[in-house]
């Protein structure tokens, strides 16, 4: 053997689609989603091409960035748990100091995308939301308590009125409507993927509501939610922001997620939870789908 030939091998380089498996690329596709709806119910017209464009860019920034941190700070649980063991950080694909440069870079470009080419508004509001769901959620609120979701899930509600004020530079009551549509449908959709994953949060000391006060809860808690959720996106057509259309549609949509949430306080199947949490995410996109029609059908 040759004495002076290393025992050390170099590390491979990181493949580009390892950094996008950082960045949960469908969350972020449903928050640009969310935001670009707010930014279209806040004009009567086209929202301005140049503040949607890079509006958009920035939020779909800072998301992923928040994703990827989550990932970092998430790392040792996601280990333990079979739904996350094969992600990068777990399975070794990347280095925790590789993911904080990545995302830094990620939220730094956001923040100046939006800041001198969107307006300080929306910067400072999308910092607060990528500080809130990647150091306040899952730093401490994930794991101080079973009501984690609720708390956090402002966070995640914020990117229509993040969008909103891309195009407006200000924050309408509206534009909190939508914030409220998304707060109140966060904990029974998440609520019911964390029925079917129970024991996965339970082996890593995660306290999900399943995990702390049992399936059973967990069964009502969905229920009474989603009933809330029921009346609160009714508020839109009552406040004069939407018309029949919309109406039709959320009452329909909101009938379907009734409907799961029933069958899921009568049976707790693994199968069901996921069943009734994959119907959450299509209520979500035919409500907010329903505002974006009825307002382009009111000002024809």
């Amino acid at each position: 053997m040759n004495p002076n030939q290393s025992n050390v091998t170099t590390p491979l380089p990181v493949s580009w689609k390892t950094y996008l498996g950082l960045c949960k690329l469908k969350v972020v596709g449903h928050i640009v989603f969310t935001a670009v709806i707010g930014m279209f119910l806040a004009v009567p017209g086209w929202p301005p091409l140049a503040e949607a464009w890079w509006g958009s860019v920035g939020i779909a920034l800072a998301a992923a960035s928040a994703a990827a941190l989550n990932h970092l700070l998430d790392r040792e649980a996601d280990a333990g748990m079979a739904r996350t063991q094969n992600r990068p950080l777990p399975q070794g694909q990347v280095q925790p100091r590789e993911v904080v440069i990545f995302a830094l870079v990620l939220g730094g470009l956001s923040l100046l995308i939006l800041e001198y080419l969107v307006n300080t508004l929306t910067m400072v509001l999308t910092f607060f939301s990528l500080i809130g769901y990647a150091v306040i959620y899952t730093v401490y609120l994930k794991r101080a308590t079973p009501q984690n979701i609720v708390i956090g899930g402002a966070a995640g509600a914020a990117p229509p009125v993040l969008g909103w004020c891309a195009v407006t530079n200000q924050i309408h009551p509206y534009a909190l409507l939508l914030f409220l549509l998304i707060f109140v449908w966060t904990p029974p959709h998440f609520w019911a993927y964390a029925i079917a994953k129970q024991e996965d949060y339970s082996k890593v000391n995660i306290p999900m509501l399943p995990v702390t006060h049992g399936i059973e809860m967990t069964q009502l808690h969905i229920l009474l939610y989603t009933v809330l959720l029921c009346l609160v996106s009714l508020f839109p057509y009552l406040t004069g922001m939407s018309g029949l259309i919309y109406l039709i549609a959320a009452m329909a949509f909101g009938a379907g997620f009734l409907y799961y949430a029933i069958r899921l306080r009568q049976r707790a199947e693994p199968a069901l939870a996921m069943q009734t949490f994959g119907y959450s995410l299509v209520y979500l996109v035919g409500v907010f789908s329903a505002l974006l029609i009825d307002h382009y059908w009111m000002i024809r």
